[in-house]
């Protein structure tokens, strides 16, 4: 099985001038002897912390994956200069492009098409020893402190005030629900599937 290892995690909050402090949730998955970092974030100091805290330093990542084009998402992708990079469609190799679809090439992590949030926005799905791990990042997004993660409704509903194509992200947001019995959201805690729990509560 793989494995999915939180190293930060996400966070999003205003601050009293106007500005805003946000850097994602950002994991690392072990996938058939590879160690993918998803999402890299805005923060250095934290980012490096927690790969020091499993022995790791930036030149052991193997790839990086990044779910869509929100700066707070990829910036720290500078203290990875040599590292190849994943998206949803296009493996970049310096100068070189590989297309791809479905799959990370060479592992069993699904690429899951998840447009709303912005058009290009994917996520991915790992069979894990705890069951299938959706990193969903801004499928769902909430400010700190505004999680509602308890019920279908409550994550259906949410509303979000980046989000390019509503109808694109409730599409997104029933797929995730449809295959998940974990999600890692871009900023917050991760959850249960209601929809997962709510059927074993039946059986």
């Amino acid at each position: 099985m793989d494995k999915v290892h939180i190293l930060i995690e996400g966070y999003a909050y205003p601050k009293e001038d106007g500005s805003f402090v946000a850097s994602p949730t950002t994991t690392l998955i072990e996938a058939d002897g590879k160690k993918i970092l998803v999402d890299p974030g805005t923060n250095k100091e934290k980012l490096l912390a927690s790969l020091k805290s499993l022995k790791l330093k930036p030149q052991d990542i193997d790839f990086i994956y990044l779910t869509h084009y929100h700066p707070d998402h990829f910036l720290n992708i500078r203290l990875f200069p040599d590292t190849h990079i994943y998206d949803g469609g296009v493996f970049w190799k310096g100068d070189e492009e590989y297309f791809h679809k479905e799959f990370i090439p060479g592992t069993h992590i699904e690429i899951l098409p998840t447009p709303g949030h912005s058009p290009e926005h994917t996520s991915l799905l790992v069979n894990t020893d705890d069951g299938w791990v959706c990193i969903a990042q801004d499928v769902f997004w909430w400010e700190d402190g505004k999680q509602k993660s308890e019920t279908e409704a409550d994550l259906l509903e949410l509303q979000d005030p980046f989000a390019t194509d509503r109808d694109a992200q409730i599409a997104s947001r029933k797929l995730v629900l449809e295959k998940a019995d974990w999600v890692i959201p871009g900023h917050g805690k991760k959850f249960r599937n209601p929809r997962k729990v709510k059927q074993l509560c039946h059986q």
